[in-house]
């Protein structure tokens, strides 16, 4: 028997403008932009509350 899990998505699996914004978050520390990092956090945390109903 092969165990499938038929639950909603985990949290972990994010939609394209989070995983964007990560990207641009990592590329931007990996630059040593810390500035930038903030941003791209600040704009995730907005996104999340906006569209997916998540607290800031």
């Amino acid at each position: 028997m092969t165990a499938h899990n038929t639950a909603e998505p985990s949290e972990s699996v994010e939609c394209r403008d989070c995983q964007e914004l990560h990207l641009a978050e990592a590329v931007a520390r990996s630059e040593r932009d810390e500035s930038r990092a903030t941003d791209c956090r600040v704009l995730r945390k907005r996104h999340q509350a906006a569209e997916h109903g998540e607290q800031p």
